[in-house]
């Protein structure tokens, strides 16, 4: 006999805050907050352009692997400025703008397309 909808288990979940990190409590410096934004832009481009792992590591001069492990949020290994590099290569443009926080708190990384 086969369960009815109705007799299955309630289903919860709860509304993350946008932030996977810290709703999984994990503590992100501004650094590794930076790179993840880079790569998803990265990725988000690479997805657009209906880019092969493969076509996206010629564009940008490095190998397959590299890229892969970039487009899987692997970034251990990469530096800012070697994602950044990367993302200018796939043809984006990098506007950096730099504010105060009203109240000289620690500030925050804001990355938007």
């Amino acid at each position: 006999m086969s369960a009815k909808p109705e007799d299955s288990m309630t289903e919860e979940f709860t509304v993350g805050s946008g932030d996977v990190f810290a709703d999984i409590g994990v503590e992100l410096s501004a650094q590794d907050e930076l790179k993840i934004g880079i790569a998803s832009a990265i990725a988000r481009i690479v997805h657009e352009r209906g880019l092969t792992q493969m076509q996206a590591a010629r564009l940008v001069g490095t190998d397959q692997a590299k890229m892969s492990a970039i487009l899987r949020g692997s970034l251990k290994g990469f530096s800012i400025d070697r994602l950044v590099r990367i993302l200018v290569e796939l043809g984006a443009d990098l506007d950096i703008r730099i504010s105060e926080t009203k109240d000289h708190a620690r500030g925050k990384i804001r990355i938007g397309a």
